[in-house]
């Protein structure tokens, strides 16, 4: 940063001033002083936080000068309270005013006199609500914006300065004695702030200052110092919070009399004084020292006067008055942006209060777009050529990140480096960061760079590429050691860096000693050591490295001659003495001429030729380029205001004297005197001019000449053109169109009667559509025609305009690219029209399938790919379409049966996924009926094994018999062509062989899966009939459930038999059911045991003896070859054979007896005619019924019956806990 004293104010009579404070907000001054003086000014031009002007450096006149009465004896404290507009004074005798504001007049509101003690300070909070006054005597107010009073204490001590924390919920309370006490906003103490600064100091002192950053413009960076306490001894320290344990401690080295935070938090302003004669009574020498958050020390401002008796920032923070006896100072400061220009492109760095990453802007001034990058830990940034460095703190300690990014703000590469980047440069091919002792070089990897180094080999390694030596080596190529070797050896230099610069080929590293080493790149050898007569604090070089700029510390700018020979025999160059200039802040070299540069003093710039100064231009902006007589400056001041929002406006370009003198000159004197001049100011932007004014009047040996002496070749050629051109009309048009006027061309154009060259002018800009009008009004190629037309289209194509892009591609006869018209447009109708129109086998076709194909249509999509000749692709689609029994067709109809195994893999695909019913549509529209059979098995098996509904089982079992009852997918011949009678032999033999495997895989999947079906349906049916109350119908049903134990648990079937059987009293049933449930060996043994006290309880009471014989009870013969029941040889065959002949109603469970049954022409399963009585369904499968010819009534009525056919279910969870068997299970 750099600061000097801009302006100075005198107050009447000669009065001493004491206090001063600047309203943030609002831009007032108010300055307090002896004999009860109370001003308040304004000044012209003030920035404040809600005002944005393109002055904020200039000092302006006094917009306001208002004189304040109330007050007897001298005003000691004032104080802004800037969310309310009100100012707070208070007097040597005690006497506190409120002032308001009232039609741009400041009045008295309020007033308060404790007449006890003197009032020593006091302060607002940050959010204007409340006031602390404290009393030298110890007595404290706190009182609200409106006047009333909070609370008042006594605290007993001998108070000196109070201070409010960010969030009102402390107050900061310092004593005389140099004690700083905590309290609560209630006026309760809490501790004491540790003063680690005063440690060891042996004399008393006393705090003079403390400042607590409320943090409303966001941070320097994350946990940054924010409270700053200053003792009289020149001691102060910087800390986190009020009990910071690791606070920074600073010995300023003045005697202080006050501190005060910028608006930003960033920088600490100390006030104070040392001795500059000799003995403990010398003058004193007045200052103001410049602290950052993190303590370093950035500059010193020298301030005339006999004392400074405070200090306040303006709203920017670019401005700091100062009430130094009965004057008022004002300091403009120039902040240190972290910012860069380049490629047409400012990139900066800011802070948000609602974000801890600094916001990098890339705003790309050519287009007036902005990319808002975050970065975390930012510290400095560099750009030139076509890249800017971001340099990052890392996230280890000693860790550093540089970011090398491009215009849009997009990392192009990155370095992790243990050197500190305190200083940062970068040129076309390398980065170089530098601490204060090491050096850090990196080249790049660009497509420049690459070619950059000829030693091949050397550029391959990494050590060329990236460099670190120690500013005191001798020989920075020949170090091997690292950062960290440097870091821990006990030798540094008390000579550190101070200053870098750089270019393609030279590096400059500036000492505090004046020494600055020239090291050559890429190589790093140190070249010379030039001597300085100052400390430096920026350096430059020109374009042709003869002179090196060098601002010192202190703001002087002066020249170093390069080419020069030394004074001593080992220094090289020569440091100019007939040049110096005062309070410079920024310097810029032409890129063209090394002679042209241009500087910023205070609040003007000066544009040099030589040491020639042109005349001053008022400003206060950044220098960003100087080229071709121009220099490019942007108001960073103004940017950072509204950083989110930059301003065109805010770039400004200058142009130099000569090339506004070139201007006047070709505009009122001849050329010859224009191009004495020229010739005298020689710059190739001042022979272009001249050269394009000559064009302009057809003086085509000046123009020739001109464009000779700024090498411009293309000029040149196009003079010669130009020359041979016989028509002076023309040669008017070829200049219009030289200088971008094409309009006034076409017009000359036309009154030659050349249409043809305004069209092929127009065709060389691309302006199609000025092309198509000139077609159209003049006659011209049709094939122009259509050309202009594909442009047209490509034009608004581009811009995703598809409807007019289709309306000029029609006209043009463009089908390729009507086709991506309507597929953007999704007009699949015209695209289909379109593929009719296409011709077959036309390539175009494919990729009009392609788009079908994309957006699901599969019928057109296979029209295309057919009609264009690749029936695979059209298969292809089917496939990805899921549509496989088109597919299947297709295959079979062009002899392609590699559709089988794509089948087989997308199925596999589909299963893996966990996508069964998928997989089963798949097979179904394939015609894979047994493979979607065998995959509904396989889902009812599973929904039987997680024990769902069994009325979903049953479903799953039904339709897997259903579909494997349809067809298979091949059959004899297949519809396959065949050439010769042996292959039509073979195909039907294999036909044959298929059909006859597919049926016997057929009959036994279509039985297991009726099996299943069966066993669910009874299973359903018997829950059912229990339910109603036919206890007799229900162990009946229940009987047959034996005989499917392998579809259903044996647990439940013979638990739901014993329960059956118990209600039915069939305890001799009963009783077996209960001996299988024992005997079972998957049964735990407790459950074992609780079956066996359930039987004991229930055969204790009841015989295990059956009441009658049933037909259901009798046991079947599980091995025919042993004889059972005494039946042997005949009698044992027809037993067996009746056995087999018995059938089971499906409507009922009834086992049936004679011959008169419906059966279900789906599932053959047979019904008693009575039990289907108002029935048109099967109770099984639900297939339409026959009307039976003869229907007989039931001998016996049982209810319940209507329905689904013993679909549904009831009772719920534990419906059978007497059993023990069914606890939590759900039907």
């Amino acid at each position: 940063m750099y600061i000097y004293l801009s302006k100075k104010i005198a107050i009447p009579n000669n009065v001493r001033l004491k206090c001063i404070s600047w309203n943030t907000d609002q831009g007032w001054i108010a300055c307090g002083g002896d004999s009860g003086l109370l001003k308040v000014l304004r000044l012209e031009g003030s920035a404040t936080r809600d005002q944005r002007t393109g002055k904020t450096a200039a000092a302006g006149n006094l917009s306001l000068n208002q004189t304040l009465e109330g007050h007897n004896g001298s005003v000691v404290c004032v104080c802004w309270n800037n969310q309310f507009q009100k100012l707070t004074t208070s007097d040597e005798f005690g006497l506190i005013i409120v002032w308001m504001l009232h039609k741009g007049m400041w009045y008295e509101e309020m007033i308060n006199n404790r007449n006890k003690s003197v009032v020593r300070d006091m302060k607002w909070t940050a959010n204007g609500e409340r006031i602390c006054i404290i009393y030298e005597d110890g007595a404290v107010i706190v009182g609200s914006v409106d006047g009333n009073r909070l609370w008042g204490k006594e605290l007993g001590l001998t108070l000196a300065l109070v201070e409010w924390s960010p969030d009102g919920r402390l107050i900061l309370f310092c004593t005389v004695q140099g004690e700083c006490h905590i309290y609560d906003s209630s006026g309760n103490a809490v501790s004491k702030v540790p003063l680690y600064c005063n440690e060891g100091y042996a004399g008393s002192s006393h705090i003079i200052g403390v400042e607590w950053y409320d943090g409303l413009e966001g941070f320097a960076e994350p946990n940054c110092p924010v409270l700053a306490l200053c003792l009289d001894n020149g001691r102060m320290q910087l800390m986190r919070y009020e009990s910071d344990d690791n606070a920074i401690c600073i010995d300023t080295g003045i005697k202080p009399h006050c501190i005060k935070w910028n608006l930003n938090g960033n920088i600490l302003a100390v006030s104070g004084f040392q001795l500059g004669g000799a003995g403990p009574h010398g003058n004193e020498v007045w200052m103001v020292q410049f602290y950052n958050h993190a303590g370093e020390h950035l500059r010193t401002l020298r301030v005339p006067g006999g004392g400074i008796s405070g200090i306040t920032w303006e709203g920017n923070g670019l401005r700091l008055a100062l009430a130094v006896e009965s004057f008022v100072y004002f300091a403009n400061v120039r902040p240190d942006y972290r910012w860069g220009y380049f490629c047409s492109t400012l990139v900066y760095a800011f802070s948000r209060p609602d974000r801890a990453e600094h916001c990098v802007m890339f705003w790309d001034t050519k287009n007036n777009e902005k990319y808002a990058k975050y970065v975390r830990k930012l510290v400095a940034v560099q750009a030139f050529g076509d890249f800017c460095v971001l340099a990052t703190k890392g996230e280890n300690p000693n860790e550093y990140i540089l970011i090398l990014c491009n215009a849009i703000g997009s990392p192009v590469d990155s370095k992790y480096i243990e050197v500190e980047p305190k200083y940062l440069t970068i040129t076309n091919y390398h980065v170089i960061a530098a601490s204060d002792e090491l050096v850090y070089v990196w080249q790049f990897r660009t497509s420049f760079s690459k070619v950059l180094n000829t030693d091949i080999n050397a550029v391959k390694r990494k050590d060329m590429r990236e460099k670190t030596f120690h500013v005191d080596d001798v020989n920075p190529a020949l170090s091997e050691r690292t950062p960290e070797s440097y870091r821990n050896s006990a030798n540094s230099t008390s000579d550190t860096i101070v200053a870098l610069t750089g270019c393609d080929s030279v590096l400059m590293v500036g000492r505090a000693s004046g020494v600055v080493h020239r090291y050559s790149l890429p190589h790093l050898t140190l070249d010379a050591a030039h001597v300085l007569r100052c400390r430096p604090q920026q350096l430059a070089l020109n374009c042709t490295l003869s002179k090196m700029s060098v601002i010192d510390i202190n703001g002087m700018l002066t020249f170093f001659d390069l080419n020069a020979k030394g004074t001593g025999s080992s220094s090289v160059g020569e440091h100019m003495t007939n040049f110096e200039r005062k309070d410079c802040w920024d310097m810029r070299w032409a890129d063209d001429n090394p002679e042209l540069f241009a500087i910023m003093e205070k609040t003007r710039m000066y544009i040099f030729r030589g040491l020639d100064p042109e005349e001053p231009i008022v400003s206060s902006a950044h220098l960003c380029g100087f080229h071709d007589l121009e220099i490019t400056a942007i108001a960073l001041d103004d940017v950072m205001q509204q950083p989110d929002q930059p301003d065109l406006e805010l770039l400004v370009v200058y142009e130099t004297r000569s090339l506004r003198d070139t201007r006047e000159l070709l505009k009122s004197a001849s050329v010859e005197d224009a191009y004495a001049f020229v010739d005298s100011n020689s710059h190739p932007r001042l022979w272009r001019n001249l050269a394009e004014h000559a064009l302009e009047g057809l003086d085509f040996a000046t123009a020739d000449k001109a464009f000779v002496r700024c090498e411009d070749y293309q000029g040149i050629h196009f003079v010669k053109h130009l020359q041979k051109l016989d028509d002076r009309a023309k040669q008017r048009a070829e200049v219009a169109v030289y200088f971008k006027r094409f309009d006034e061309a076409e017009q000359l154009y036309h009154k030659m009667d050349r249409p043809d060259l305004a069209v092929d002018m127009r065709m060389r800009l691309g302006d199609w559509f000025k092309v198509e009008r000139l077609i159209g009004e003049n006659g011209g190629d049709d094939s122009q025609l259509v050309n202009a037309w594909n442009k047209i289209g490509q034009y608004y194509s581009d811009r995703h305009k598809w409807s007019k892009a289709a309306f000029y591609y029609a006209r043009a006869k463009n089908s390729e690219m009507l086709v991506e018209c309507s597929y953007a447009l999704e007009d699949f109708a015209s695209l289909g029209t379109l593929m009719n129109a296409l011709p077959e086998g036309t390539p175009l076709l494919l990729n009009v399938g392609d788009k079908f194909q994309s957006v699901g249509l599969c019928n057109e999509g296979v029209a295309a790919f057919i009609k264009g000749g690749d029936v695979k692709r059209a298969i292809d689609c089917c496939v990805l379409l899921n549509q496989w029994d088109q597919g299947v067709a297709l295959a079979q109809a062009h002899s392609l049966p590699q559709i089988e195994g794509l089948l087989a893999k997308y199925a596999n695909h589909l299963l893996e996924k966990k996508l069964t019913s998928d997989a089963i549509e798949l097979y179904r529209k394939a015609n894979h009926h047994m493979e979607a059979a065998r995959l509904l098995q396989d889902l009812a098996s599973q929904s039987a094994a997680q024990k769902v509904h069994p009325l979903r089982a049953k479903k799953l079992h039904v339709l897997a018999a259903l579909e494997s009852r349809l067809p298979p997918q091949c059959l004899p011949g297949g519809g396959m062509p065949v050439a010769t009678m042996a292959a039509t032999a073979a195909q039907t033999l294999a036909g044959l062989m298929t059909l006859e495997a597919a049926s016997m895989s057929g009959d036994v999947a279509v039985d297991n899966a009726w099996r299943g079906a069966e066993a669910y349906h009874f299973w359903l049916l018997a829950h059912r009939q229990l339910y109603a109350g036919s206890v007799d119908l229900a162990m009946r049903t229940a009987l047959h459930l034996r005989a499917y134990e392998d579809v259903l648990d044996p647990l439940e079937v013979y638990a739901f038999l014993a329960l059956a059987c118990f209600y039915n009293k069939f305890y001799g049933q009963c009783s077996k059911a209960f001996i299988k449930l024992e005997s079972m060996p998957s049964i735990p043994a407790d459950k074992k045991e609780a079956f066996s006290d359930l039987a004991m309880s229930i055969f204790l009471k009841s015989p295990p003896a059956d009441p009658k014989a049933l037909r259901e009870t009798r046991e079947k013969r599980s091995n025919p070859g042993k004889p059972q029941g005494g039946l042997v040889g005949m009698d044992e065959l027809l037993h067996d054979l009746a056995a087999s002949r018995e059938q089971v109603c499906v409507a009922s469970g009834k086992i049936i007896r004679d011959s008169n049954v419906v059966r279900c022409k789906t599932c053959k399963h047979p019904m008693i005619p009575a039990e289907i009585k108002g029935r048109a369904t099967c109770p099984l499968c639900h297939s339409q019924l026959p009307q039976p010819e003869r229907v007989r009534e039931p001998t016996q009525s049982y209810g319940g019956m209507g329905g689904a056919g013993g679909y549904a279910s009831g009772g719920g969870r534990g419906a059978y806990s007497s059993a023990g068997a069914y606890e939590g299970m759900d039907f």
